[in-house]
């Protein structure tokens, strides 16, 4: 355990510092854009979080399956991790989309197919987190989640194909020149370290989590009925002996 707490610490120290050096990069070293100016540098969290976003669906699609054909707790505990990591990064793919948009258009929002699409997607998984939470059978939940998760996916296609078909639905395709291409792909790296590492470290959570529940659940179911009813005693006796002293 220690060990892998050291591991964490590392990799996370890692992923801020290629954070902090992309930041510096599209800060200082990436012209603005001439047609919005300094908004569009959004441009280069929006991409690699959007990505990141479509990634993390196709953990929760991979898991999903593999639980429907393995049925084993690991993959069911994979999806639900990916799931929640996923509703955070579309959180921040629709903010810095408004964002980005609202310098472009003028209008934080509009109802063209590719903003409805990923609007569609974030209410998609977030209804998949609040199926598991309605569910109480382990087993159904888990099964229930794994067919919902599969039918979720098919939303990411139609993120992809509106943006590639449509283009006039999103602000104007930015030219990249040789230093904004460097600070974007200097980008990528650590949102998407940060990205696979938020879904290990949810799914090592669970894990454990699960891991402390079996084992009480196997504690009580091996506790024979003599050892239950001395620790009941155990628990009675002092209430016993203060009212007796009360008499």
């Amino acid at each position: 355990m220690r060990q892998r707490n050291r591991l964490i610490t590392m990799y996370w120290l890692l992923v801020m510092a290629l954070f902090g050096g992309a930041m510096y990069l599209v800060a200082f070293r990436t012209p603005d854009e001439a047609s919005t100016g300094p908004i569009q540098k959004i441009f280069y969290l929006h991409i690699p979080v959007a990505t990141s976003t479509l990634l993390g669906c196709l953990v929760v699609f991979i898991a999903s399956a593999g639980y429907l054909w393995q049925r084993t707790s690991g993959w069911d505990d994979l999806s639900a991790s990916a799931a929640k990591v996923t509703v955070v990064l579309c959180s921040v793919v629709l903010l810095t989309g408004m964002i980005w948009g609202r310098g472009a258009w003028g209008r934080w929002w509009t109802w063209n197919p590719r903003l409805t699409f990923s609007l569609m997607l974030w209410l998609l998984y977030v209804g998949y987190l609040l199926i598991r939470n309605s569910i109480d059978s382990a087993q159904r939940r888990a099964v229930v989640a794994a067919v919902y998760g599969i039918i979720a996916f098919l939303d990411v296609p139609l993120v992809y194909l509106s943006a590639c078909m449509m283009p006039e639905s999103h602000p104007s395709p930015v030219e990249l020149d040789p230093a904004m291409q460097r600070a974007l792909v200097a980008m990528f790296i650590p949102v998407t370290l940060a990205a696979l590492g938020l879904i290990v470290m949810r799914y090592l959570v669970a894990r454990d989590e699960r891991a402390r529940a079996e084992l009480a659940h196997r504690s009580i179911d091996e506790s024979s009925p003599e050892d239950m009813t001395a620790s009941l005693d155990s628990m009675l006796r002092p209430a016993a002996r203060l009212e007796a002293s009360r008499d």
